[in-house]
């Protein structure tokens, strides 16, 4: 059985072990696979592992072998899954196994806006305490989160996680998720229209599709309060990124705070790239030791799971 690994890097910087892979056939690495080398390097194998390298129709019509593909993510936007059926060729994913790490981060960048520690802590660094005639300064307001309005678009794993780590600090949340009622969920269930004109703070947690994308807009963004904070750690085009930029620099908003953008890595010249009231991190939310090591472990279970004829994590 050959299994060749398309995109290892990002999963397995070299802190985890690809060993439990290696006993259950001939096993291939590659750090990156452009797009150019995928058919090449995947020609003979029988299971493919791949995080963001695609497996559009192209791809797929000239991996004769292939039986079976792994994504080592939740989002499997990267495989044409209907080539796939079409060709009898079964597709699993992992999911949940960041939702922690996800949240977590999302509580960062909420406290960065709130609290502007990596600014202050920068700036002390560069001398600005030092030559202060003050004992005490901030270049930023700082925001008190108790009884502050946290407006979470999207109630899965990581929405979930998220409210309950921003109740801890005394937030009032919002929820807006289309499928569900209100004996399900503990927070206020609002609309949309709602969420976005009441929220002191926005963070996304839905996953990217038509009904989604660019859910955030300028219309929206009109909507938020002048000195609400949006965030989001899920999907870069669930926000139109031009029309944020210019929401920030007329100040219809106060902030923002992004792990994802619409292209990764993002151009020198992307929009979002150097606006001051916008911080962005290199979309690492879901990728702390722990979360990687259980993507690992269940990126082995659902392989294992083919080779003993069963489906596992199944997307199609």
């Amino acid at each position: 059985m050959n299994i060749v690994v398309l995109d290892g890097h990002a999963l397995n910087p070299g802190d985890l072990d690809w060993g439990p892979l290696e006993k259950m056939g001939n096993l291939t690495i590659y750090e990156r696979s452009d797009a150019r080398q995928v058919t090449i390097r995947a020609r003979n194998a029988d299971v493919v592992l791949t995080n963001k390298a695609l497996l559009q129709k192209e791809q797929l019509s000239e991996l004769p072998n292939l039986k079976f593909i792994s994504v080592m993510a939740t989002g499997y936007n990267i495989v044409d899954v209907q080539t796939a059926k079409e060709r009898g060729i079964q597709v699993s994913n992992v999911v949940g196994y960041s939702s922690d790490s996800v949240a977590q981060h999302a509580m960062a960048l909420l406290l960065e806006l709130a609290n502007n520690v990596g600014m202050h802590a920068s700036d002390v660094s560069q001398g600005g305490w030092s030559g202060s005639s003050d004992w005490s300064y901030w270049k930023r307001p700082l925001i008190e989160l108790s009884g502050k309005k946290l407006g979470i678009i999207g109630y899965g794993s990581i929405g979930k996680r998220t409210a309950q780590i921003a109740r801890a600090f005394g937030m009032v949340i919002l929820v807006y998720h289309p499928r569900l009622q209100d004996s399900t969920v503990s927070y206020r269930l609002v609309s949309l229209d709602e969420l976005f004109s009441q929220s002191d703070f926005i963070s996304l947690h839905v996953p990217l599709n038509p009904d989604t994308q660019e859910i955030v807009n300028r219309d929206r963004l009109q909507q938020m309060k002048p000195d609400a904070f949006l965030i989001n750690t899920s999907r870069g085009p669930l926000i139109n990124q031009q029309e944020l930029k210019l929401a920030l620099e007329t100040k219809v908003i106060a902030g923002a705070a992004l792990d994802v953008l619409s292209s990764e890595p993002p151009a020198a010249d992307h929009p979002l790239v150097g606006v001051p009231n916008c911080i962005i991190t290199p979309h690492q939310a879901w990728a702390s030791f722990e979360s990687r090591s259980r993507l690992m472990e269940e990126t082995v279970k659902n392989v294992e799971a083919f080779l003993n004829g069963e489906q596992r994590n199944a997307v199609i």
